[in-house]
């Protein structure tokens, strides 16, 4: 625990209630009243601000730096006694000091709604700047993922490694293993909306861990004659990710009413596109238990997918349908009309859940009725056209690939074993933070020649096949300057190969055959 002396908590509590009003967060009136709520959340009375002060203007300067200050002001917070001595305990006290110093959901919600009837993207501008400023979205920490993007038969492929999400301390998981549960849980989940200001909870507390969200603002949507939110991701895996989650907490489901309610968001925030995980175990995404959909400010590879063959549909000819040269299985559909091109989603949707392809491996539903057959859906508007695309997935098993058929295979868990969720559908990898490392340890004995100590060193042994094989066909490249270049072309290939496993119709004859067997029978 660092110690924070009565000068530098005046420091902290002056430069952010500086920042709070140099950025619309408070108005300038509010220093004074921010100071002491700043002292308040840290569990402090005094110091006094210095002389002259509280007359002057906000000036933070352009060194300011927000995670420093929080930091400081969190410390004291635990040195008082009024946070946990845990890295959430700190960041339980961050979050409550900036939802304090930020407009009220109701005045966030009347200001998006006003900027939205003239200008949608001047309000997503707007709301998105707020959540930046706030400290809701981790600028910061988002900044330190490590980023590439990789030429392969696909086109560029997106890569990332995940590093701004906190690891969990250990004295919380083991404070979790012992925690009392009274059988409700509270907010159901992440993704509720009753997390907007919540306070966040220890992993000793009943119901276990939960994050903040003191500094969380919901913008009220209405979706499908429905409630629904809109959010930013703090944690953004892309520009504005954003998060739109029903008032409900109901499972994910991929019908009708979810394709009404991507095309209702994409008609009140034109700019964004939307896109919902797919609502089955192994080709769904991490949270089932919740209908969410994500999107944002970004144009993915898959979008700018080449066309590999078009077809046609006799009940809904004003829509044309592309299959996409993409390693997954994904047609896109477009039309002026978003009730005709919601028509032929359906249509398209209905005809894959019920579709059995014994050649292909495909298998609709098992001797149980237990259903295999979802899709993927994106949805965005190009101009005066809406465009969707549905990625078919399938979640069969077998014995050789028990984690799935159309699932990261064995031989690629080493870079990637979680489920191709909507994001990486659309080309984008998320890969874990311990490749860091790993890839790094890989480099060393790449480097060295030593390709024993590759099976003898446990970060690298999981890997050692694949680095013998990069070693085998581009020794010469593997300089001190360039080898992690070659590590990271080499991982950006891994991802194409994981998302042709996922494709359900594969590029080879007897894939394309069986694929047109399916839009025939369409």
């Amino acid at each position: 625990m660092a110690v924070v002396t009565s000068e530098q908590l005046r420091g902290a509590a002056q430069g952010l209630a500086d920042y709070a009003a140099a950025h619309g967060l408070t108005g300038t009136d509010d220093r004074v009243w921010a100071y002491n709520a700043i002292l308040e959340c840290a569990g402090a009375t005094g110091p006094a601000p210095a002389p002259g002060w509280i007359l002057g203007t906000p000036a933070p300067g352009d060194a300011f730096d927000l995670d420093a200050t929080l930091a400081a002001i969190s410390e004291a917070a635990v040195a008082n006694g009024v946070a946990d001595d845990t890295a959430s305990g700190r960041d339980r006290a961050s979050c409550r000091v900036m939802g304090l110093l930020m407009p009220r959901p109701s005045q966030v919600s009347a200001r998006f709604h006003e900027l939205a009837a003239h200008d949608p993207k001047a309000a997503t501008d707007w709301f998105y700047q707020l959540c930046c400023d706030a400290g809701y979205v981790r600028r910061s920490a988002i900044a330190r993922n490590v980023k590439w993007s990789t030429p392969t038969h696909w086109g560029d492929l997106e890569i990332t490694i995940n590093l701004s999400k906190p690891e969990k301390d250990p004295r919380e998981i083991a404070a979790a293993g012992v925690a009392a549960n009274d059988g409700e849980k509270y907010p159901a989940c992440q993704l509720c909306i009753e997390n907007e200001g919540y306070p966040g909870r220890a992993a000793s507390a009943p119901g276990g861990a939960h994050p903040a969200r003191q500094n969380l603002r919901i913008i009220p949507l209405e979706l499908g004659g429905e409630r629904w939110g809109l959010q930013y991701s703090p944690y953004a895996y892309f520009n504005e990710h954003c998060i739109a989650m029903s008032a409900h907490h109901r499972p994910m489901h991929i019908d009708r009413a979810t394709l009404g309610c991507l095309l209702d968001f994409v008609d009140t925030v034109p700019h964004y596109f939307i896109g919902s995980n797919a609502d089955l175990p192994i080709v769904g995404g991490s949270i089932l238990s919740h209908d969410h959909f994500q999107g944002g400010a970004h144009e993915f590879p898959m979008m700018r997918a080449a066309t590999a063959e078009t077809f046609a549909m006799a009940a809904h000819p004003n829509v044309g349908g592309e299959v996409l040269e993409w390693p997954l299985s994904v047609l896109r559909l477009t039309a002026a009309s978003r009730d005709e091109l919601l028509g032929a989603c359906v249509h398209v949707i209905d005809a894959w859940r019920s579709w059995s392809d014994v050649a292909a491996g495909v298998i609709a539903r098992d001797e149980n009725g237990t259903p295999h057959n979802t899709v993927t859906p994106v949805i965005r508007r190009v101009g005066e056209r809406y465009e969707a695309y549905l990625a078919l997935r399938c979640n069969v098993t077998t014995s050789e690939h028990p984690l799935g058929v159309f699932h990261p295979h064995a031989e690629y868990h080493h870079i990637k074993r979680e489920n191709i969720g909507l994001i990486e559908v659309m080309g984008l990898a998320i890969l874990p933070p311990r490749l860091v490392p790993e890839l790094e340890a890989v480099r060393g004995h790449l480097l060295a020649g030593d390709l024993d100590a590759l099976e003898a060193d446990e970060l690298t042994a999981s890997h050692a096949t694949w680095a013998r094989d990069v070693y085998a066909r581009r020794a010469a490249e593997l300089t001190p300057e360039g080898a992690l270049d070659v590590l990271h072309e080499e991982v950006g290939a891994v991802f194409g190969r994981v998302l042709e496993n996922a494709g359900v119709f594969k590029w080879d004859e007897a894939g394309r055959t069986a694929q047109r067997r399916f839009l025939d029978s369409l």
